[in-house]
Parts: structure tokens; sequence; C-alpha cells
């Protein structure tokens, strides 16, 4: 492991969880960006040339300007701000014109990639059993700001790649009869939870539950702090299934 000094943009709860990993893994804080309660309401050229890597949870609405941050002053970043994933083809672009490495991911858990894996190979199954559909929801604490999670979206993303039925994702109320190729996927928003997804594969003879719970955000934070490792001397636009897939 390669010892790293590190900025912190988005300083909530999610940025509080990267720093104590960090420390852990001996590496270094050169400044946490945050407007409310950073060091720094910015990234600056100073902080960058002082600094390896941005690890990065912040609002969706700051992931553009954060991004030619990054770009502009060469620095590299993992990236865990969902909600911007309707404008993937302009960040890669920007990226690899700027020639800097930058990694993002809806989900760093390591536990949930395993969960992806999983839900992959039963999603392949059910093509040979048309008995069966494929359906899935999700549940996260009250202060989410976009729904459905991005992690939601991956998983769905997932089944349509696997099951031959399936074209359509929705996200809103089903509010018809479900086609065979809709893959309804659903969002419940309250209380404290950190994030559970599950996937329900049904027939009118059994019913089969894959499901994720986070019981706390350390194992969102480890995984970023990983991939970051990994990202360190890289040049690209990378998904944390990148680096997930190179470990398996």
């Amino acid at each position: 492991m390669q010892h790293m000094k590190v900025i912190i943009a988005g300083y909530g709860r999610m940025g509080k969880e990267v720093e104590t990993i960090c420390t852990q893994r001996n590496h270094t804080i050169v400044a946490k960006i945050d407007p409310v309660c950073g060091d720094a309401g910015t990234l600056t050229k100073e902080l960058a040339d002082r600094a390896d890597m941005v690890i990065e949870f912040a609002v969706p609405e700051s992931a553009f300007d954060n991004l030619m941050l990054y770009t502009k002053f060469g620095i590299n970043a993992v990236v865990g701000t969902t909600g911007w994933y309707d404008r993937i083809d302009e960040f890669k672009n920007l990226v690899e014109q700027g020639n800097t490495g930058y990694l993002y991911g809806s989900n760093f858990s390591i536990g949930a990639h395993l969960f992806f894996r999983l839900i992959a190979r039963a999603a392949q199954g059910i093509n040979s059993f048309p008995e069966y559909d494929i359906m899935g929801f999700e549940i996260h604490h009250g202060k989410k700001k976009d729904s459905p999670s991005g992690t939601a979206l991956s998983i769905a993303k997932i089944i349509l790649e696997n099951v031959n039925r399936k074209d359509t994702i929705l996200t809103d109320k089903c509010d018809h009869v479900i086609k065979e190729n809709e893959l309804h996927f659903a969002s419940l928003r309250g209380g404290s939870v950190p994030g559970i997804h599950k996937v329900i594969i049904d027939s009118e003879a059994d019913t089969i539950e894959i499901s994720h719970s986070a019981r706390n955000r350390s194992g969102l934070a480890i995984g970023a702090v990983l991939a970051s490792e990994w990202l360190k001397d890289k040049k690209g636009f990378f998904t944390i299934d990148d680096y997930i897939s190179e470990c398996l």
C-alpha cells in the first residue's frame, strides 16, 4: 500500500467516514473541501499541488464543477457522488482531454459488488424459465437527495443486460398492468437507513430474494479508499467495477 495525500471533497457523513479510514491506513488528509464545514470552500491549485488524490462524496449539483477543477489542476479523483450519470459521455470526454484519472461508482461497498455478481448469475438463469419474473426495490434514509439510488440503477442495468425479455426500467409508480419487457424497481425514503437493496425473483410456486443491507457507511468508505490506492498512478475514466474486476 502506497502512502497517499488525500483531499476530501464533501465533508458530510461520508466524508467523515473516508477521513477515518484514510487515517487508519496511514494516509494524510491535506484538506476537507466543503462550503459549510470544510477547511476550504472549493479546490484550489495550491491544495491540488499538495495532494495525490481527491475522494468526493458531494451533492449531485457539484459533480460537474468539481470535475472541471480536477482536470484543470491535474489531480485524480474517486467519486461517489451520484445523480449525474445522464452526462456520463461528457464527463468521460473531459477526463480524457484533461489526461487525469477519474473513478466513479454508485456504490463502493465490496459486499455490494459481490451482491451484483449474484444478481447477474440469477438473472441469467431465468432466461430458461419464463415462469419467473424479476423486480426490485431499495430503501434509503430520508436525507438522500436522489431517487432511485445510483445503486438501484446499477442493479437494474445488470438485470436488463442479463434477462433477455426485459428492456425497460420503471422507477416511478406502476399504474398499469406491467408488461413482460418492463422491470419495476421501486424506491422508499425515510428514517436513517444507510441502504437496503433487494431483488425478487418470483413465480406462482416460490419466491427467491437476494438482498444487501448496509449496516453503516464504513463499508462504502473502505471501498472508496481502496479504489483510490488503485487509481493513484493511473490515467483514464474508470468505474468501481474496473477495480473490483481486477481484484477478483
